[in-house]
């Protein structure tokens, strides 16, 4: 027997047309548990999906042939042919690499495959860069839900050598986990009950919990639709509140005017501003990019590292004592301006506490602070580039996603039965 894979096109993507005014409030009473790299994440997220009992719903920039996504596979697998309803939603970038066995098994035993804007290399090289599925979203039976910039591959696992990479997630059980099993279940192209009570917002709920107590959870995300800023102004909003300290940790450094503006002001008024970049960079043009701002934060006391011990690849932030985000977005074009993307936003003390002490012994022990009275050499030209790379990278991404022969769409995978 033999298991051929079908692409079977849908005629409007998922995320644009089953959730483009979807807002999710501020949820209290909630556990979060912060996740830090594959040793903590993996474990949590697989013994949960082994004891899922009626859905699984998962959604993932990157899974790999290697003994994570073979672990994955095999649990999901599992799970299906127990009768559990399972929904994976790949990236076809990401993803692209996936043989068609590995689909093949998983949807030969009833998981239902999904595809993000797939497409075949042209002279060997992939096209679909652009406007990715870049969130990391699990939740497992309404009850639990995962989500961050952790993968489901090995090089986010120590072991994995020099390469590995610095990450986290979290782990949300509580009132939350139902915005995100509805936002999870309305990207995957299956429409969500509505609640008792449950209504679409007409309003956008306030970015700054107004209720100070901990366990507050409320869950953002960016589309190319309604949502393309959302993410972002809750990063600005944030810091133009701050008051004490604001530590950014993000792997890919490259935002917009408006929030460079609010890092440099909060430093200016005192605020204690940390940013932990990348020093041991995957992709180099990262690293360059980020450099060209040094300049402009550091001559208002930004704090600026670079984390040198291995590839960074979070995207968290704190913010004084008691606000925190973690999620899939970098503060890049990419992912400000064109990918989809999710974060959760977290109003608790004890989490916020916990993320700052692992941020500072990153700063501290694994990390080259750059100098305050660093003197930018050749400044005019420095200028002039930046000015020019700034605004080119700011917009091109964009840009892109207007081409007519850019429509990603989520297709799903069959598995067809042939008697050889």
């Amino acid at each position: 027997m033999n298991v051929a894979i079908e692409h079977i096109s849908t005629d409007q993507p998922p995320d644009e047309a089953k959730a483009r005014d979807l807002d999710y409030g501020w949820q209290s009473g909630n556990q979060v548990e912060l996740l830090e790299n594959g040793e903590a994440y993996f474990p949590k997220v697989f013994e949960a999906l082994r004891e899922a009992r009626r859905e699984i719903l998962l959604e993932t920039f990157i899974l790999f042939e290697d003994k994570v996504g073979h672990e994955l596979q095999g649990i999901l697998i599992e799970a299906a042919q127990r009768g559990v309803k399972v929904v994976v939603s790949l990236d076809g970038f990401g993803c692209g690499e996936l043989s068609p066995a590995f689909l093949g098994e998983l949807a030969e035993a009833g998981v239902a495959v999904q595809m993000f804007d797939p497409a075949s290399k042209t002279l060997g090289i992939r096209t679909n860069w652009f406007r990715r599925l870049h969130r990391k979203i699990v939740v497992v039976d309404a009850e639990v839900a995962f989500i961050g910039g952790i993968n489901f591959s090995a090089d986010h696992l120590g072991d994995y050598g020099p390469e590995a990479k610095q990450d986290y997630a979290v782990r949300v059980i509580g009132p939350a986990v139902a915005d995100l099993h509805h936002f999870a279940l309305a990207q995957s192209g299956r429409q969500p009950r509505t609640r008792r009570g449950w209504r679409r917002r007409q309003q956008r709920p306030a970015l700054w919990s107004t209720d100070k107590g901990d366990g507050q959870v409320r869950l953002i995300y960016r589309d190319n639709v309604q949502h393309r800023d959302d993410i972002e102004e809750a990063y600005i909003h944030a810091l133009s509140q701050a008051q004490k300290r604001a530590v950014i940790a993000n792997a890919y450094f490259f935002p917009g005017y408006r929030l460079l503006r609010e890092i440099r002001n909060a430093a200016r008024r005192g605020v204690q501003v940390q940013l932990i970049m990348q020093g041991q960079p995957d992709v180099l043009l990262a690293k360059l990019a980020a450099r060209m701002l040094y300049d402009y934060l550091l001559k208002d006391g930004v704090v600026i590292h670079e984390y040198c011990q291995r590839p960074l690849h979070g995207k968290v932030a704190l913010v004084d004592d008691d606000w925190s985000t973690v999620g899939s977005s970098n503060l890049d074009p990419l992912s400000l301006a064109l990918n989809l993307e999710a974060n959760v936003l977290i109003r608790d003390r004890a989490f916020n506490q916990q993320l700052y002490e692992r941020l500072e012994t990153l700063a501290k022990n694994h990390c080259q602070t750059m100098p305050e009275n660093r003197k930018p050499r050749l400044w005019l030209w420095r200028l002039t580039v930046g000015f020019l790379v700034f605004h080119v990278m700011r917009h091109f991404p964009a840009l892109t996603g207007w081409l007519p022969a850019h429509k990603p769409r989520l297709k799903p995978f069959e598995a067809q039965h042939h008697d050889v």
